[in-house]
């Protein structure tokens, strides 16, 4: 599979060695260019590129930046992405802790509606409450007792069953989360967030979540 990165940080650096060592083809973007990122893509089997580069001919593109940055990514950055690209957010707003005041997640949008809103994309959810060092070393074999689970949550059935199918590959089991409008049950705060539980404890985790942002997770 052709997958697009955008973002070398924790999360991104992990899923471009992780899918580069499955046979991915993968190539890895940042905002301070390629040159910054050959050492590392050499390292891994992936290949440095623009931010415009990797979302063209791809049959997946991670977007795995802080939601400050968002906006800040090249205007029409999707318009020369196929039609049947995957786009997948990893993203969490972190208010006090880095993103400052973003006024429509504030008001109640939830940050990857918001996220679509900006691509200009539809985006799946996924890979936003785990640790990055837990998805470099805690994947394990399908049907292996307790085996990690992520949920996974967005609008259309074959981009969620094409990102489901690449958590089984990472070593993890997917839970369907529903609707991106549902996807407050998987953010900073709720109960799966930075957990490790297994299918039927993210269900149930997903079951109480509560759609109110406590303070720690709220613009001062």
């Amino acid at each position: 599979m052709k997958i697009g990165i955008i973002g070398a940080g924790n999360i991104g650096g992990t899923l471009a060695r992780r899918f580069a060592t499955l046979g991915h083809e993968v190539v890895l973007a940042n905002s301070r260019g390629p040159s910054t990122l050959e050492d590392f893509t050499r390292e891994i089997g992936a290949s440095a590129v623009t931010v415009e580069e990797a979302v063209r001919d791809r049959d997946v593109v991670v977007v795995t930046i802080p939601e400050n940055a968002i906006p800040k990514l090249p205007r029409g950055l999707f318009d020369s992405a196929r039609k049947d690209t995957v786009v997948i957010d990893t993203g969490n707003y972190y208010p006090q802790q880095r993103d400052g005041r973003l006024a429509a997640i504030e008001d109640g949008m939830t940050e990857s509606a918001w996220v679509a809103q900006q691509l200009g994309r539809p985006v799946v959810k996924a890979f936003n409450n785990i640790y990055a060092q837990h998805l470099l070393e805690k994947g394990q074999p399908a049907g292996t007792p307790k085996r990690i689970a992520l949920p996974i949550a967005g609008d259309d059935a074959a981009a969620k069953k094409t990102v489901m199918a690449l958590v089984n590959e990472l070593g993890f089991d997917a839970v369907d989360a529903g609707t991106l409008a549902g996807s407050w049950r998987q953010q900073p705060g709720s109960p799966v967030y930075g957990s490790d539980f297994d299918a039927a404890g993210v269900q149930d985790a997903l079951g109480k979540a509560k759609r109110e942002r406590t303070p720690e997770w709220k613009a001062k």
